[in-house]
């Protein structure tokens, strides 16, 4: 089982991907006041805490600032997350969730030619140049 995060604890995660993969407190400050949220000092430092808890972040001191370190990659969680939807809703099984995406049209044409693509590529998850 993956460990489950809040929105809020996502969207500060995605801040320090973002920056790859540490940032500065002062930093995380200022790209969510960039992205219009306002949370207040005491309400980003819990939320980073209970990052830490979870064993996603570990934080190292600067002199007196606080660095935060994913210590999980976005695509590893984006794989257990992923993994963690397909077992609950499909019981594993991937082609249930392709044929969602499919028939709810959440997969565009150019997804599945990028998709079909993919597959009939090298097989080693890189895109080929043409």
């Amino acid at each position: 089982m993956t460990v489950q995060v809040s929105d809020s604890e996502l969207a500060l995660m995605k801040i320090i991907w973002a920056e790859g993969g540490k940032a500065l407190y002062a930093r995380i400050m200022e790209q969510l006041a960039a992205a219009g949220n306002r949370w207040q000092k005491n309400t980003v430092i819990t939320l980073l805490s209970r990052l830490v808890d979870k064993g996603l972040l570990q934080t190292n001191k600067i002199g007196r600032r606080n660095e935060y370190t994913a210590v999980v990659t976005e695509t590893d969680y984006q794989a257990a997350q992923t993994k963690d939807l397909l077992d609950k809703l499909y019981e594993g099984n991937a082609k249930g969730l392709i044929s969602t995406l499919i028939q709810k049209e959440m997969l565009t044409p150019k997804d599945y030619e990028e998709l079909k693509r993919f597959w009939e590529g090298s097989g080693d998850g890189h895109e080929r140049d043409t």
